[in-house]
């Protein structure tokens, strides 16, 4: 699997397109907001005399979420610039992706913020850009991966990520067969475990060469509470895809050693594991860390909702809703192996899978945030 040019959400804005399917990923970033604002507020208090601010938005995906991010960092800074009684610091905002991302939405959405931004200015709702001589925001964009090198060294002070560093670089090398029925054997978790370390190593040492020292990083993914790989808040949505795509395999729909050839570049990692990495490449301190469960719909769920019994006709409807948005997700990846034609059967199955699960049991995901300084 060529990841570069797979790993992209639908594009455009049909009903499988992510931007009409990211729900999930919008609820994600509100869960990161109070981490993000604390770390911009911090960051801003300890520059008094900066003019300008170096953002960047890695893995911002297309559709409505990739303008939600800056658009919220936007309306923190000014907020922050006003209780101190300051300027706004002029703002270069970098959005990146992949180059298969869709950027053509992106950029076809860039009037639209910023004339909001001149509406809010012209009613005087915010701080703006024109008070005391405040600066202007310029939006650009980035192509590339960010487990590597993307922006000059020391030019940025803020790094946002959300709902993209659980997406690795590759399939680990040295991922093993299936062996008596097993979908994910030990030897092949860890083989996961090793690439998402050499990963995130990479990503953690090319943005301490970017930012400056003090610069902030807020990284929003999804994890898992427990040490265990297996557990269901990993990696089972995969394991009911894998039982859909059975279920056609079974009936001559699909071949078999299709599915055993597919693997999805995709590991939710233990906070544990996050520190380890953070320790080891030795230019960052956490900041904070919290890890927030939510539903397969990107719902946040305490433990006095998680076992709230629900309808059969409800579950089945939220079985939809959430296949929709994994179809948004992992669609572009699945065609190459099994073809576009097959598309439609296998996320209908799938939604009934998942609408079942959801009538006996109350899935979830674990959303890790964590805030970082980089130090020196």
């Amino acid at each position: 699997m060529e990841i570069m040019r797979v790993l992209h959400m639908n594009k455009g804005n049909g009903e499988t397109s992510y931007a009409k399917n990211s729900i999930v990923q919008s609820n994600i970033i509100s869960l990161g907001r109070r981490a993000m604002d604390e770390a911009l507020k911090k960051l801003i208090m300890s520059n008094s005399e900066i003019s300008d601010l170096g953002i960047a938005d890695l893995g911002c995906s297309s559709g409505p979420n990739s303008l939600l991010s800056i658009s919220n960092i936007v309306d923190t800074i000014q907020n922050v610039c006003l209780d101190l009684d300051r300027s706004v610091p002029e703002l270069r905002i970098s959005l990146n992706d992949l180059p298969s991302n869709d950027f053509n939405y992106i950029f076809s959405s860039l009037p639209e913020f910023y004339d909001r931004l001149k509406k809010r200015d012209n009613n005087n709702e915010c701080l703006g850009f024109d008070r005391k001589g405040g600066g202007q925001c310029f939006v650009s964009a980035v192509p590339g991966s960010f487990y590597g090198r993307l922006f000059p060294r020391q030019s940025l002070h803020f790094v946002h990520s959300s709902s993209s560093l659980h997406w690795l670089s590759q399939v680990p090398c040295g991922e093993v067969s299936k062996e008596d029925g097993e979908t994910s054997p030990k030897s092949a978790h860890k083989a996961y475990a090793l690439q998402f370390q050499t990963d995130f190593s990479v990503f953690l040492r090319s943005r301490s060469e970017e930012l400056f020292p003090g610069g902030r990083m807020v990284l929003s993914l999804l994890g898992r509470s427990s040490l265990d790989p297996t557990t269901e808040e990993s990696c089972y949505q995969w394991e009911l895809l894998a039982q859909a795509l059975m279920s056609m395999a079974n009936e001559g729909i699909i071949k078999e050693e299709k599915i055993d050839a597919f693997n999805a570049p995709y590991y939710a990692a233990s906070s544990e594991e996050l520190k380890m990495a953070i320790e080891k490449e030795g230019s960052f301190t956490i900041d904070r860390l919290e890890i927030s469960p939510v539903n397969w719909e990107g719902e946040s769920v305490t433990e006095e909702s998680y076992d709230i019994l629900r309808s059969k006709p409800e579950a089945l409807a939220s079985g939809r809703r959430v296949a929709k948005t994994i179809r948004a997700v992992v669609e572009p990846m699945l065609e190459p192996t099994f073809g576009h034609n097959v598309m439609d059967e296998l996320f209908e199955r799938y939604a009934k899978i998942v609408g079942e699960y959801s009538y006996v049991s109350s899935p979830r995901y674990a959303i890790v945030n964590v805030s970082l300084l980089k130090m020196g």
